[in-house]
């Protein structure tokens, strides 16, 4: 089995949408990585082995090896374009990281204890207001996923960015432009038992 880390790759010359439609039409994925205090390199990637990557949740929260004609750099995937229609992935992009510099990056929220939640005893209903959030951090500790503990949450209550228990070195973005940007991320609403027995 593949790495699920590991993205093989070869360099791409020639860059432009006509490049790219060539390299779709032999069946692969174009692909570009940039950052890290270098220029921007195109890339050609085997679509079936990405296609068996993407289907890992954590591909889009790990630093990645992006192997390059042999020379392997680190990396996150910062970009996916699909084709819903035909199931086919149109282009990605990486960007280079230092592990001594913060990077920003979409992380997963995983939501735990919902239905043993005391609004969740009482018929309510966990309304997932974000699937992720963006954080700040050194690759290092960038972490596979947040959870989202709603053993506490009661009918009517929500947990917001700022209620989130973070790993150390971990922080998350929007709040650092404010208390206006403390967004929801699950409210507990009131099932349809609980309605029924309010309105009796």
């Amino acid at each position: 089995m593949s790495n699920v880390f590991e993205f093989v790759a070869q360099a791409r010359g020639q860059s432009g949408k006509n490049a790219a439609r060539n390299v779709r039409r032999q069946g692969s994925v174009p692909a570009v990585i940039y950052g890290g205090h270098q220029d921007p390199q195109m890339l050609v990637l085997n679509h079936n082995e990405v296609i068996k990557h993407l289907e890992h949740e954590a591909v889009y929260s790990h630093i990645l090896d992006v192997t390059i004609d042999g020379k392997t750099e680190k990396a996150v995937l910062k970009g996916v374009q699909r084709n819903p229609a035909r199931f086919q992935i149109l282009h990605l992009d990486f960007m280079r990281v230092s592990m001594s510099e913060a990077i920003k990056v979409h992380v997963p929220l995983h939501f735990i204890n919902e239905s043993t939640s005391v609004g969740g005893k009482k018929g309510g209903v966990a309304a997932h207001a974000l699937a992720d959030v963006e954080v700040s951090c050194l690759p290092g500790v960038l972490p596979e996923f947040i959870a989202v503990d709603l053993a506490n949450l009661d009918v009517g209550g929500s947990i917001h960015l700022s209620d989130l228990v973070l790993p150390a070195g971990i922080e998350i973005v929007a709040l650092s432009q404010g208390a206006d940007h403390d967004l929801p991320v699950v409210s507990m609403m009131p099932g349809k038992a609980s309605q029924e027995e309010s309105a009796s």
